[in-house]
């Protein structure tokens, strides 16, 4: 898979080149913004993190640490 950036300097360019984009996403373009990529990779690093059950959490979320 390859990835590119796309800085759009112009914002009323912003809704023409996601229009053209999103006409490739039937062949297979993802498009994610830069925002949710950030997120995407700070998730990727928690998951070899140790967890916990929600039910646990919930149980302890008002106690003192």
């Amino acid at each position: 898979m390859e990835s590119i950036t796309i800085n759009i300097h112009n914002p009323s360019l912003t809704s023409k080149v996601t229009w053209f984009l999103k006409q490739l996403e039937a062949d297979g373009l993802e498009i994610i913004s830069k925002e949710d990529f950030q997120d995407l990779k700070a998730l990727k690093a928690t998951r070899g993190e140790e967890s916990i059950s929600f039910s646990d959490y919930l149980n302890n979320e008002n106690q003192d640490t």
